[in-house]
């Protein structure tokens, strides 16, 4: 089981914070440093404000050099396909190419809404989603000195030199992630190198695993390596109840009712729920830390919780 720490900025963090999240999960071990791409907080006032999700990793790409950085997930309304594709892989090779890309529809209104960004029906955004994914996709894999072109409904990229080209080949890796039934099992078993389930039960879990399983196999994957299975969970670890209790209260949540994408728990708890998603079927954890100033509790997790697991 690989650990990843994942954050949420929006929810009130400046970039130094930031910086001393991914420096201190680098030096505990933890394999990657993934953060949500938001521009509005969820609850409470999200001071001191967003910061840009790919503008923010492209600095964290010089200022740490071994752990993997990257999006949990990019809104394909945020941005256009190609200055994505140009960003994402300027980062990658800022880093030595250490970046991966998640990359979704899109689907919080309000911060679309507070920033101008048009944000059109769920349809359309999965449309969009699947052209962009195309394209970040055939940009990169492009060969040095051939073009790229590509007519869409939504997007057309005309005679493209589909430059720069990412450390990374034929580009970083792509994670697709949801609960959608349909659509989202397809795109992922065309374009993700990675699933990932986020804040669902086990059993949810599993199920949506099973039809991305299905999906490849009416699909097919044209040669590519097999798909990785992850999921993400808000995790609260503390060295025993009461502490887990303290760490709960002080983000407002509450251990005695624990609600579906929440772990809560002392070490040896924390393994045996991390454990359970390992059988079925899941090799990497975005592990969700919601108090961003509690590096303790990072040290918890890498020095209790990781060398119990498989």
């Amino acid at each position: 089981m690989r650990l990843c720490v994942f954050i949420e900025p929006q929810l009130g963090a400046t970039y130094e914070d930031q910086l001393a999240i991914a420096r201190r999960a680098e030096a505990l071990g933890f394999e990657g440093f993934f953060r949500s791409d938001h521009f509005v907080t969820f609850g409470g006032d999200g001071l001191p404000g967003p910061t840009d999700a790919w503008v923010t990793l492209g600095a964290l790409a010089r200022e740490t050099s071994t752990i993997r950085l990257g999006t949990l997930v990019t809104s394909a309304t945020f941005r256009h396909p190609g200055p994505l594709a140009i960003a994402v892989a300027q980062v990658d090779a800022m880093s030595g190419g250490r970046v991966e890309i998640g990359l979704g529809a899109g689907w919080y209104e309000r911060e679309h809404r507070a920033y101008g960004i048009p944000f059109p029906p769920i349809g359309e955004r999965f449309d969009r989603l699947a052209e962009q994914l195309e394209i970040l996709t055939g940009l990169w894999s492009t060969p040095a000195g051939s073009t790229y072109s590509f007519e869409g409904r939504y997007y057309d990229v005309a005679e493209s030199p589909a430059l720069p080209k990412p450390v990374q080949q034929p580009g970083p890796p792509v994670i697709i992630g949801g609960k959608g039934p349909k659509r989202t099992p397809r795109l992922a078993a065309r374009y993700a190198d990675e699933f990932n389930v986020p804040f669902a039960s086990l059993a949810d879990t599993d199920a949506q695993y099973q039809r991305v399983v299905e999906a490849i196999e009416r699909e097919g994957r044209d040669g590519r390596a097999p798909i990785v299975f992850s999921f993400a969970q808000t995790i609260v670890c503390g060295a025993d109840d009461a502490e887990v209790r303290r760490r709960a209260e002080s983000v407002g949540l509450d251990p005695e009712q624990p609600q579906p994408g929440q772990l809560y728990g002392t070490p040896s708890q924390l393994a045996e729920q991390l454990r359970a998603f390992v059988k079925a079927g899941a090799s990497r954890a975005f592990l969700q830390v919601l108090d961003m100033r509690d590096l303790d509790h990072l040290d918890l997790i890498a020095s209790e919780v990781a060398p119990q697991l498989p």
